[in-house]
């Protein structure tokens, strides 16, 4: 994929960021034995899902190719 922009967007970096912060965090509170610590940072990592979305549908991320018919 020599050549491509691939997942160097505002839209996938936020994205990511968000993910790996609940995934940090859901992390953590596994290891202190805590569940609803744990569910809440999986939450964390569906909304980093979520807000990336959100951002390239307002255009920050990377532009659709048009079908091939």
């Amino acid at each position: 994929m020599a050549g491509t922009n691939h997942g160097h967007t505002p839209a996938a970096w936020t994205g990511v960021i968000i993910a790996f912060i609940g995934f940090c965090v859901s992390g953590a509170f596994m290891v202190m034995a805590e569940p609803l610590g744990f569910w809440a940072g999986l939450v964390v990592v569906l909304l980093g899902g979520v807000v990336g979305l959100v951002m390239r549908a307002m255009g920050l991320g990377q532009p659709r190719k048009p079908a091939h018919s």
